[in-house]
C-alpha cells in the first residue's frame, strides 16, 4: 500500500477513537435522569479531567502523524531506485524525524510502511535493435553508430568427369564460409570470415579493417583479396559459373584463395565514374610471412566513361587494367603457377622453382544491358628463374634460365530469361520466387529467375630451355610450351534471392601432352552447385 495512504488511514482511526471518546464525554455529563444512575459528583470531575488529557495527547500524536505524512510526500518524490540485492532504501531524513519523535513523546514510533519496487527503469545506455535489410540479419544501437551483421553462404558440388585419368564423381562441400561485417561510425567498418570446409591450411579467409575518410579515400588493413582482376574481385556467391576461368590460375595467392595480410588505399573518384586500388600485400597466401624484403605492389584503375552519360547502350560498360610486382625466393622452394586446371580435370603444365621477380598485367572489361551481360580479360604472367641451376640431379647451381612466361583469357556472356536486370556483381533481384521470402520488387510467386551462360577460355604456358656448354659440368633444361583450351555452357536457376543451383557442362581440350603423360584428348566435365547464402 502506498505510505501515505497508510498514515491517512491510521489518522482516521485515531480521529474515528477520540471522537468515540467525546461522544462517551458528553454522555456522561448529561444531567441525572436522562439515562442510568449519575455518579457522584467526584467521581464525574475526575474523568472529565482524565478524559481531557487524553484528548491534549491525541492531538499532538495527529499533529506528530501530520508532519510525518508531509515528510513522507517528499520522499515519496526523492525517493532512490530499489538496491539490486532486492532490498529498499530510505531515506535518512525519515528515520531522523521518527528518532527524534520517540525522544520527545517517549511513545514507540510509528512502523515504517512497506514502500513497493520502483517498476521505472534506470536510465542507461540506449537499447539494440535487430532485423532484416533484405540482405542480411543486422544487430545495430538505435543511433545507428554500431553495427554488425553476421553473413556467409554454403556450396555443395557434384562432379562428373570423363576423359583419361579424370578424378572420380564425387559429391563434396566446396565452401562453407560464416563471418561478420560491420561499422562502428560512419568511418570504420570491419570484416571476418572463416572458411569451416578448409581440407588444409588457415580457417580464416578475410579479416580487416577499413578507415574511410569519404568514398574518394580508404585505407584498409588486415587480410583480404589483393585487388588484381575483375573475376577475382567477383565475390564467390556471385560467380556465373560453378569454377572461374583459366585465367584465375594466374592471379596473385591463387593458392590460397586469392588472399594475402597486407595495407591497402582504394576510392571512387569523379561520381563513381574512376575506380583505383593501390596496395601492398605479402604476396605469399593466407596468414604467411614474406619471404623478401620486397612486398608484392599491386595497381588497378576501373573506368566508366559513359556512367552518367544519357545514352543507356553504354551505360553499364566497364573497362580497367591492372600491374603489379613482387619477388621470390629460391632458397625458400617457391614455385610457379599451378598448372591444374580449376575443374581439377587434369593438369597441363608443371611447376618449377622460382628466384627473382615476378610481374603480373591485366586488361579487361564488362558491358551490362538490362538482362545481359558480356566481360572479357586478358592476363599475363612472368616469374624469373634466376640462379635456379638445371634442376636436375646433381646439375649446375646458380645457373639462370629463361623466366615462365604465361598468357590467358576469357569472354563470357549471360542472359536472363525472366527479364531481371543482370548487376555487375551481385545477384539478380528475383521478380517471381518459387518461394519465400520474397524480395523488395517481386511481384508474386512463379518458377523464380533462369540465365543461360556460355565461356571460352584459353590458356598457354611457356619455359624456354637453355643449354650450358660448361666443358667441366655441361647440362641443358628442356623447353616446355603447352596450350589448353575450354568451353563452358549452362544454366543458373534462382528460386529466390537467396538460393541458387547450377550446371556448367564444359569440353576441357588438352592440347599436348599432359604432366601425367597423357595424350591430347578432349575431357568432359558436368559440375552441379547448391549454394544457399545469407
Amino acid at each position: 500500500m502506498n505510505p501515505i495512504r497508510t498514515c491517512l488511514v491510521l489518522l482516521a482511526l485515531i480521529l474515528g477513537f477520540a471522537g468515540t471518546g467525546l461522544r462517551a464525554q458528553a454522555q456522561n455529563e448529561k444531567p441525572a435522569g436522562e439515562g442510568t444512575q449519575a455518579p457522584s459528583t467526584t467521581a464525574s470531575r475526575a474523568e472529565v479531567e482524565e478524559l481531557r488529557k487524553e484528548l491534549a495527547a491525541q492531538r499532538r500524536t495527529i499533529e506528530r502523524l501530520q508532519t510525518l505524512v508531509e515528510q513522507l510526500a517528499a520522499v515519496k518524490s526523492l525517493a532512490p531506485a530499489p538496491a539490486t540485492n532486492g532490498t529498499h532504501l530510505v531515506n535518512a531524513s525519515v528515520t531522523r524525524s521518527a528518532t527524534a519523535a520517540e525522544a520527545e513523546t517517549g511513545a514507540e514510533p510509528p512502523p515504517q510502511p512497506y514502500q513497493k519496487p520502483s517498476e521505472k527503469k534506470d536510465s542507461g545506455p540506449a537499447p539494440m535493435t535487430a532485423g532484416w535489410n533484405g540482405e542480411h540479419f543486422f544487430i545495430k544501437s538505435t543511433d545507428g553508430a554500431f553495427q554488425i551483421q553476421p553473413y556467409g553462404y554454403v556450396q555443395t558440388d557434384y562432379r562428373a568427369y570423363k576423359g583419361d585419368g579424370a578424378p572420380p564423381d564425387s559429391f563434396f562441400l566446396r565452401r562453407v564460409r560464416f563471418g561478420f561485417q560491420g561499422n562502428y561510425g560512419t568511418h570504420y567498418s570491419f570484416a571476418i570470415l572463416a572458411d569451416t570446409a578448409a581440407t588444409s591450411g588457415a580457417v580464416i579467409r578475410d579479416i580487416f579493417l577499413n578507415a574511410k575518410v569519404n568514398s574518394g579515400l580508404q585505407f584498409q588493413f588486415g587480410q583480404f583479396k589483393e585487388p588484381f582482376a575483375q573475376e577475382e574481385l567477383t565475390s564467390v556467391p556471385n560467380l556465373d559459373f560453378v569454377e572461374r576461368s583459366f585465367a584465375s590460375l594466374l592471379y596473385p595467392a591463387a593458392s590460397t584463395a586469392y588472399r594475402s595480410p597486407g595495407a591497402m588505399i582504394f576510392g571512387d573518384l569523379f561520381d563513381a565514374r574512376l575506380q583505383y586500388w593501390v596496395g601492398a600485400f605479402n604476396g605469399k597466401g593466407i596468414a604467411t610471412a614474406n619471404t623478401t624484403n620486397e612486398p608484392e605492389i599491386l595497381g588497378r584503375l576501373r573506368l566508366y566513361p559513359f556512367k552518367k552519360s544519357s545514352n543507356d547502350l553504354f551505360k553499364g560498360l566497364g573497362i580497367g587494367g591492372a600491374v603489379g610486382h613482387g619477388r621470390t625466393r629460391g632458397l625458400s622452394n617457391e614455385s610457379s603457377f599451378n598448372g591444374t586446371l580449376p575443374d581439377a580435370s587434369f593438369t597441363f603444365f608443371p611447376s618449377f622453382h622460382l628466384n627473382g621477380p615476378v610481374e603480373r598485367y591485366n586488361g579487361e572489361f564488362t558491358w551490362i544491358k538490362g538482362p545481359l551481360a558480356i566481360r572479357g580479360e586478358y592476363d599475363q604472367l612472368l616469374q624469373a628463374r634466376n640462379n635456379v641451376g638445371s634442376e636436375i640431379p646433381d646439375g649446375n647451381d646458380f645457373l639462370s634460365v629463361p623466366p615462365i612466361v604465361s598468357k590467358a583469357w576469357y569472354a563470357t556472356a549471360t542472359y536472363l530469361l525472366t527479364g531481371e536486370n543482370r548487376p555487375e556483381n551481385g545477384v539478380p533481384k528475383v521478380k517471381h520466387p518459387l518461394f519465400g521470402p520474397e524480395t523488395p520488387g517481386s511481384k508474386g510467386t512463379g518458377w523464380g529467375a533462369w540465365e543461360l551462360k556460355f565461356r571460352y577460355e584459353k590458356m598457354q604456358a611457356k619455359a624456354l630451355g637453355a643449354n650450358f656448354t660448361n666443358p667441366f659440368t655441361p647440362a641443358a633444361v628442356p623447353t616446355f610450351q603447352d596450350h589448353v583450351d575450354r568451353f563452358v555452357t549452362g544454366v543458373n536457376w534462382y528460386p529466390n534471392y537467396w538460393t541458387r543451383y547450377m550446371f556448367d557442362f564444359a569440353v576441357d581440350r588438352l592440347k599436348d601432352p599432359s604432366v601425367q603423360g597423357i595424350l591430347p584428348q578432349n575431357y568432359y566435365v558436368a559440375l552441379q552447385r547448391i549454394q544457399f547464402r545469407f
